[in-house]
């Protein structure tokens, strides 16, 4: 049997603007509409027409895309009350978007009715009724979006549900129940889509959900166990106030959870991807701790768990993470097991019988912890362990002593001074650099000790460097962590140090990157 199909619409560009923090360019707008048009996503809502010069050259600019699954979608409200449809602006820039489907807002809510629209139930119902039909009149696919329905439905079913009929009466293709505000619970919705289902048995309904309880995925599960067959939602759950309903959990949810297809077949391994594109399009971090598309959706830390996880993957992880286009990762910690190290051993291509002592690496990595160190961002401070472990290891630089002395000289202001003595081999290096900051003079002085032996060293950019205090009520005594990113071309690494003292710091996380990338990068 193939599986029944769920019709997605997204709202990214539309709803999800709506978001605090979040604003698109046109040429933004374009790159998400590739993105979506690629995953598979059958509707995307491109903006309101009528609201604004920036959705207006969208949707001109959209019609020279070539799209393989996905219809533009342009939205707008019913016409003015007292109005008809052709005279209205609104109902205009939705046929002058020239898109092949339109969704209409209306409103289901009593309270809605009288007190933000001013007017009649009666003239309500009228104006929802010839809105749809005069746009189906022009040939337009109408997705009804009853707006405040469940809140409508609570205080008033009997007219919530004249205002579907209304919609209906007039054409419309899909009706749409929306959760504006966000309030309602699973079960009331699959309660109340369940009535709606028994009154309209043989339309086609959608779901539109927000975030404001925390229930926004659940409850488009709950409709969709309900009859619904079309359902909203936000790539990142982006929207206004709390956000919309999340295609990225929802998606693999209907498929792998519920049977359903939702994407089309192959696709849903495109999910992170998209996931995290869209999100650095929109210039948001993404939330590393998401469903499914996070990078901590599959990172395991618990030695127990990776344990049972090397001896079956399916012991603690509920699904396949390639299946998303995601992967499986270990994190090492004070909390890690033997397991831990081998299968980080295994991603550096390091074979175990080389390992000498992991039972002490591990120690050493609980002890460090216990000072202050952090390894779950900085993998490569964890392979140099493992490195340094292996029979016959050579590092290719030992530091012998350094200093660092900061001074103001009057006519130069601040700067900086290190010597550093290394020994490379059988030699010994003794240089001098200066810097604008005692850890700049230390990758100065260091640099050039080095790059005579290894010039590849020149290539390494410092790309970033965070300082974090971990126990700020010890005041200036506080133990303080870095943590170290060097990058190379697309090669990127993170090492960490911690100590009383930044500047040892600073140099235990210098080190390791250092020797990682002589050692590790181009091994």
């Amino acid at each position: 049997m193939q599986p029944s199909q769920i019709w997605l619409y997204d709202t990214t560009l539309r709803d999800g603007t709506q978001a605090e923090g979040i604003s698109l360019s046109v040429e933004d707008k374009l790159k998400i509409t590739h993105l979506l048009d690629d995953l598979g996503v059958h509707y995307i809502e491109g903006g309101w027409p009528g609201s604004n010069p920036k959705d207006a050259a969208y949707f001109e600019r959209v019609q020279t895309l070539e799209l393989r699954h996905a219809k533009i979608t342009a939205f707008g409200s019913t016409c003015r009350v007292g109005a008809r449809p052709q005279d209205d602006a609104n109902i205009r820039a939705l046929l002058t978007a020239g898109t092949p489907a339109v969704a209409l807002v209306g409103k289901s809510w009593t309270l809605h009715v009288a007190e933000v629209l001013r007017t009649t139930p009666e003239e309500n119902l009228r104006i929802i009724h010839e809105s749809v039909r005069y746009l189906k009149e022009q040939g337009k696919e109408v997705i009804y979006d009853a707006e405040h329905f469940f809140d409508g439905y609570k205080d008033n079913a009997q007219y919530a549900l004249e205002t579907l009929q209304a919609a209906l009466a007039g054409g419309a293709d899909v009706l749409v129940l929306c959760d504006t505000n966000g309030g309602a619970m699973p079960w009331e919705i699959e309660q109340i889509v369940g009535e709606v289902k028994k009154h309209f048995p043989d339309v086609a309904l959608g779901i539109h959900t927000h975030n404001d309880c925390g229930m926004a995925d659940a409850n488009t599960l709950a409709a969709v166990r309900a009859g619904v067959v079309h359902i909203q939602g936000t790539l990142n759950g982006y929207g206004e106030r709390c956000g919309n309903a999340n295609l990225c959990t929802l998606i693999p949810n209907l498929e792998l959870k519920m049977g359903l297809r939702a994407l089309p077949e192959g696709n849903l391994a495109q999910l992170t991807r998209t996931a995290h594109a869209a999100a650095s399009i929109a210039n948001q971090t993404p939330y590393r701790h998401a469903p499914y598309v996070g990078r901590s959706a599959f990172a395991h830390k618990g030695g127990i768990h990776v344990a049972a996880l090397r001896r079956n993957p399916r012991s603690y992880q509920h699904v396949d993470p390639e299946l998303l286009g995601n992967t499986s990762r270990v994190v090492v910690s004070e909390l890690s097991g033997k397991g831990n190290l081998l299968s980080k051993a295994e991603e550096a291509g390091i074979p175990h019988e080389e390992l000498r002592n992991l039972p002490d690496v591990l120690q050493r990595i609980k002890a460090l912890e216990h000072k202050g160190f952090t390894f779950e961002g900085a993998d490569a401070s964890v392979e140099m362990m493992l490195y340094r472990s292996r029979e016959g290891y050579k590092p290719p630089f030992q530091m012998i002593d350094f200093m660092v002395v900061v001074e103001h000289r009057e006519g130069r202001g601040l700067f900086a001074e290190a010597t550093m003595k290394l020994r490379v081999g059988d030699q010994i290096f003794h240089t001098a650099a200066e810097g604008n900051g005692p850890v700049n003079a230390l990758d100065a002085a260091l640099r050039k000790a080095l790059v005579p032996v290894y010039p590849r060293l020149a290539e390494f950019d410092l790309a970033d460097y965070k300082v974090h205090i971990l126990d700020g009520d010890a005041g200036t005594a506080a133990t303080t962590r870095v943590l170290i990113d060097v990058q190379n071309g697309s090669k990127r690494w993170s090492t960490v140090g911690a100590s009383t003292n930044i500047i040892e710091a600073s140099w235990f996380a210098l080190a390791d990157a250092v020797e990682y990338g002589l050692t590790v990068a181009y091994e």
